[in-house]
């Protein structure tokens, strides 16, 4: 398999994008932010996070004597703990820089990770990660959300498009560090088309839509399209979309 991939990001409707993403084929890394914290705090912490997990990612593909600057978690496996690793980074990063203008900033983050038949995926907040395979779409991440929160203490909350709170997260980057990384491991499969994306996507487009862009669509074309129609579809936020296909 080889990777093929594309990113794609629009201010929306908004004055300024405060989403930030980086595809990085090379190494197999892949993520999406979604800032917040006021006009210039949003764009300032999602800058930080990519930058910072781009940067840790590199360093290591280039060199495997780099010092960890947390213990890992023997729970999980070593890819698990990189992700983690480096998403707690970008935490203590825009954490280091919250003064002044910037005091109430954050993030969210979704990561991808392509690596010896495998995918590693790590997220916090509300910005998430998709996986296309045989015409069916699949959430490989679970919104870290006052929503999805009530949804698992068995509340009755009615559709998330009805939910007045439905954009209120529990869990961001530089908040209270540090922050605690939910990952995930799955076998990769030739064929299967990743997504990336921030809430402007996917509240504006519906999963049979992205499905069928996603399988339909080579990498750069699909990419293009989600945010195109995410914001013909009347999208209030910043939209950005980014598609990882594994191509036999």
């Amino acid at each position: 398999m080889h990777i093929e991939s594309a990113s794609c990001t629009h201010v929306g409707r908004r004055s300024n994008n405060e989403d930030s993403c980086c595809a990085v084929e090379p190494i197999g890394f892949f993520a999406v932010a979604d800032g917040m914290g006021g006009y210039e705090g949003g764009e300032v912490a999602s800058r930080v996070a990519i930058e910072t997990l781009e940067r840790f990612y590199r360093r290591n593909a280039a060199d495997d004597d780099v010092t960890w600057p947390f213990s890992i978690d023997p729970s999980i496996d070593l890819e698990s703990n990189m992700v983690a690793t480096g998403v707690r980074l970008a935490d203590a990063s825009i954490a280091a820089q919250r003064t002044g203008r910037l005091g109430s900033m954050g993030s969210t983050v979704a990561t991808l990770v392509v690596r010896e038949g495998r995918v590693v995926v790590g997220h916090v907040g509300d910005s998430r990660v998709y996986r296309a395979r045989g015409g069916r779409l699949e959430p490989l991440t679970r919104d870290h959300s006052l929503y999805e929160e009530m949804l698992a203490m068995g509340t009755k909350v009615g559709p998330r498009s009805e939910f007045p709170h439905a954009n209120v997260i529990t869990r961001a980057l530089g908040m209270k560090p540090p922050v605690k990384v939910d990952t995930r491991v799955e076998r990769a499969r030739a064929g299967d088309v990743y997504l990336l994306c921030t809430d402007g996507l996917y509240d504006a487009l519906s999963v049979e839509r992205m499905a069928a862009v996603l399988s339909t669509m080579r990498a750069r074309p699909a990419a293009e399209t989600l945010v195109r129609e995410a914001f013909e579809n009347g999208s209030k936020d910043n939209i950005t979309a980014v598609v990882v296909a594994l191509v036999e």
